[in-house]
């Protein structure tokens, strides 16, 4: 089963340019054609956005954008004037054209989605590029690539774009092939039933596939010329009757433009040919040919490679174009449902103005948001300070949990005298705004005082002092045993709930005069409170006792333990002063001068006195020994 290249350009919605052996003049990609005139079937307008200028006109913008690709406005102006061109072309009828305009942004943004699809499967196009650019070369008479290049500009067509299209033709192709084509299944039965169905559509006229052997002669020839070129014909169907292949001598000796393809004219049906052509031809068998034929563009040789009857044709005869029309009719829809799939598995956004025929309902649309900058370090020890001090009031990000209800409590007495307590669950009302978070203020604590006011209270202090508050520490003297719920939050049951219990009346707004009065109120009672605490946190006076103690305490000790201090001396009224330098002079004492040392065992010096000699000390009494 095969199926045609034109065939899945036009399932694709493809450019003709892009096949090969159409070559068309195209504008380069870089030209606008705002200026060009329009054609008689160029009727589609554009609408284009606001300038930003005054009395300007915009000339580039993005229209279409397709995951990582965009369509500009020149891209969709080039479509449009190609689009013109293939319906005067093809003598489109208004309906056709209407249709084609319609979807011609669908197509574009089709493509532009089996292309995405193509690089995620990582296909590559370059080698069958080359080779269809070849083949273009050779069609065109052309030695090398560059001047195959050199012809595109001098037909105004942009090579590097002309590339591109064949190279975008090629993978959209694969891509519908692989994951669309392939799993389209059909059966002999189908095909026997769809050739039954249509057979009228596969019924034919009488026709004939004709190839030719040219020998060309001017429009102006001579006598001359002309049996010159008589001669050559004869010559030629000379070698045909001797058992030559026609394809051959049709590539060696024939100028007309079909001679590389062994002279392959086509199918012609009756009344197609000139009426000296058709008497010849059509009552030919298949694989017998003419003698040269007279014709103004020289003498013709021509075979009938095929000839095929009026009416309907056998099944066998026509099992390839069943195939192509049965895959063409189970193409569309198929390839409709996996483009729509693509499309909302893509980001497309189709700036204002433009309507994507083909546009899904589950269709995402991208958001454009400003740039972000990550989060520091800093930035993030900062939001964890901020929210741990957080006390969820109103202009708070976090929600602060509503405060249970006040549960009653329920006191039986059994039979042994004990009392059980049971608590019945209200429900716990929805907190409304909650006021702002207060601001909490720094204590000024002084040095050896504990804090009072930033620390919450202690165990001890919220249980009072010496309570055992440990877990399962016997309840005190005197007090019921009650079961509190473990969780804050509560559960209302039908029962709780008494319709003819008097609600509280709600709060109504009050004048300012009212409202001073109040704050007046509680500053005076706050104020109470906080000298109380005040008075309470006063240490009682010292005692006699204590005061004498601390006096002597804090006493300064003099030299040799003597505390009492110095009198200072009174002056006398009258009396005359005492200057320093009128005191008397006292004499300055002598220091005795130092005795001379005598070394025993020298003796004294010369001229020295002799020390009297030191006194011996008296000898012990000795006692005789019996």
């Amino acid at each position: 089963m095969t199926l045609r290249i034109s065939q899945f350009a036009a399932v694709c919605g493809l450019s003709l340019l892009a096949l090969p052996g159409v070559v068309q003049a195209q504008a380069p990609r870089y030209q606008s054609p705002i200026g060009l005139p329009a054609t008689p079937q160029q009727q589609l307008s554009l609408p284009s956005p606001q300038a930003i200028s005054p009395n300007g006109s915009v000339v580039e913008d993005v229209i279409v954008r397709v995951n990582d690709q965009i369509i500009n406005r020149s891209d969709l102006e080039r479509s449009v004037q190609q689009m013109a061109a293939e319906n005067q072309q093809n003598n489109a009828s208004p309906a056709e054209i209407a249709e084609r305009q319609k979807n011609l942004l669908r197509d574009m943004i089709d493509q532009q989605l089996l292309l995405s699809r193509a690089k995620e499967l990582g296909m590559n196009a370059d080698a069958e590029v080359i080779r269809r650019l070849d083949e273009i070369r050779k069609q065109n008479h052309l030695d090398t690539m560059d001047d195959l290049e050199k012809a595109a500009r001098q037909q105004g067509v942009s090579y590097e774009d002309f590339k591109a299209n064949i190279r975008n033709s090629i993978l959209t192709q694969q891509v519908v092939r692989d994951e669309v084509g392939r799993r389209l299944q059909m059966t002999q039965a189908q095909e026997q039933a769809y050739y039954e169905a249509h057979k009228q559509d596969f019924a034919q006229p009488e026709q004939v596939r004709l190839s030719e052997i040219l020998v060309p002669l001017p429009a102006e020839a001579n006598d001359a010329a002309i049996a010159q070129a008589q001669a050559k014909a004869s010559d030629i169907e000379a070698k045909l009757k001797g058992g030559a292949k026609f394809n051959d001598l049709a590539e060696a000796y024939s100028g007309g433009p079909t001679a590389s393809q062994g002279g392959d004219l086509g199918l012609f049906k009756r009344g197609a040919l000139a009426k000296v052509l058709e008497d010849q031809t059509f009552d030919l068998k298949a694989g017998e040919s003419t003698a040269p034929i007279r014709t103004r563009q020289g003498f013709v040789i021509l075979k009938v490679t095929e000839h095929q009857a009026a009416g309907v044709p056998p099944m066998k005869d026509v099992e390839n174009e069943i195939q192509n029309a049965m895959y063409m009719e189970q193409m569309q829809p198929a390839l409709r449902a996996y483009l729509t799939k693509l499309r909302e598995d893509a980001y497309i956004d189709i700036a204002q103005g433009f309507v994507d025929s083909g546009a899904s309902a589950k269709q995402t649309k991208p958001v454009f948001t400003a740039y972000a900058a990550p989060v520091s370090k800093k930035q993030k020890k900062a939001a964890q300070e901020k929210k741990r001090f957080d006390r969820g009031g109103r202009f708070s990000a976090a929600k602060t949990a509503p405060a249970p209800a006040a549960t009653p409590v329920a006191t039986t007495a059994t039979a042994a005298g004990a009392t059980t307590t049971t608590t019945a669950t209200a429900t716990t009302a929805k907190a409304s705004n909650p006021a702002k978070p207060k601001k909490i203020k720094r204590e000024k604590v002084r040095y050896g005082q504990a804090p009072r006011n930033a620390l919450p209270a202690g165990p001890q202090e919220a249980a009072g002092v010496g309570a055992d508050t440990g877990e399962g520490a016997a309840p005190a003297p005197g007090a019921a045993m009650t079961m509190t719920p473990q969780n804050t939050t509560q559960i209302a049951t039908a029962s709780d709930d008494n319709p003819l219990t008097p609600k509280a009346p709600v709060a109504a707004k009050t004048r300012y005069s009212a409202r001073a009065k109040t704050e007046k109120a509680d500053k005076a009672a706050a104020q109470a409170t906080k000298a109380k605490e005040k008075a309470a946190l006063t240490p009682a006076p010292m005692s006699t006792d204590e005061k004498a103690t601390t006096q002597t305490q804090a006493a300064p000790l003099g030299l040799n333990g003597d505390t009492a201090k110095k009198k200072k001396k009174t002056k006398v009224a009258g009396a005359p002063k005492e200057r320093l330098q009128d005191k008397e002079k006292q004499a300055p004492v002598e220091a005795p001068a130092p005795e001379p040392t005598v070394n025993p065992a020298l003796g004294p010096a010369p001229g020295e006195p002799t020390p009297p000699p030191a006194p011996q000390p008296a000898p012990a009494a000795t006692t005789p020994k019996n």
